[in-house]
Parts: structure tokens; C-alpha cells; sequence
């Protein structure tokens, strides 16, 4: 959540994709895989693709368990919403991911 507010608040449209694309790998790899297909289509740029390989992973698996054409749609949804936008979307994201992990390490 920091990585992302000090790219928001600062306007760092350079590099505002890199924290998100890392959560859209996290989510993918805790089975959140609608968020981060949204959070992977604002979040892949020449950057991020070019520095995290994790993310070309994680859009790979995703097309794979959501379908070409489900991913395209949520990606698209994703790359269209503002940089505000996408900072409120992956903070209740994050907070969601947060709880089901307290939750299951309660449950523990």
C-alpha cells in the first residue's frame, strides 16, 4: 500500500505501475484471480514487463484459468481506470487479501 501512495501522491507516472504489477502477481498466486486480471491490464507496460518477469507469468496463468477472453476483459477494465482509481481498487484489494490471511492464520 506505501509503494503505491508514494508513487500516487508524488504523480510518478513513471513508475506507478511497478507496485501493482507486483500485487497483481501476489494475487494471482493466492487464487484472487479476477483482481489481478484488472490490476495486471493497468499495471503491464514496457517497464514492468521488461523489469518483473513475474508479471508475464502471472497474465500467463491467468489467461489460462480465466480464459483468454475473460482476461482480456478485466485487463481492459483495468488499463482503462485512472491512476486514482486503480490506487483505490488495489487498497481494498489489498485490505481483502489482508483479512482472508488473518483469517486463515487465525483458523490456524
Amino acid at each position: 500500500m506505501l509503494a503505491i501512495r508514494n508513487c500516487h501522491d508524488a504523480g510518478n507516472t513513471n513508475t506507478i505501475c511497478m507496485p501493482p504489477a507486483i500485487l497483481a502477481t501476489f494475487l494471482d498466486r493466492h487464487r484472487r484471480y479476477e483482481p489481478a486480471a484488472t490490476i495486471a491490464g493497468f499495471a503491464l507496460t514496457t517497464l514492468t514487463e521488461s523489469s518483473l518477469a513475474a508479471i508475464t507469468r502471472a497474465i500467463a496463468h491467468l489467461r489460462e484459468v480465466l480464459g483468454d477472453q475473460k482476461y482480456e476483459s478485466l485487463a481492459r477494465a483495468g488499463q482503462a481506470m485512472t491512476t486514482a482509481a486503480m490506487a483505490t481498487y488495489a487498497f481494498d484489494q489489498i485490505e481483502q487479501a489482508r483479512a482472508k490471511l488473518e483469517r486463515k492464520a487465525d483458523a490456524e
